[in-house]
């Protein structure tokens, strides 16, 4: 079973291919399937963790 910061790992690591000014959503960054088959409250941890990790570190991401 994946956890939840393995799709943290995984949705940081999808941001290296956005471009510059890009708006998104978290469930952008999976595949329809891949987002479908995580269960809804790993999504609501992986949207909290995500928006804590945009805070915390020294990204290009900028929440809107």
């Amino acid at each position: 079973m994946v956890t939840v910061n393995e799709f943290l790992f995984k949705a940081v690591e999808e941001t290296k291919y956005l471009n510059t000014n890009e708006i998104f959503l978290v469930r952008d960054l999976f595949k329809g399937y891949e987002w479908n088959r995580i269960f809804r409250s790993d999504r609501l941890i992986l949207g909290i963790l995500f928006f804590n990790y945009v805070h915390t570190s020294g990204t290009h991401l900028e929440p809107i």
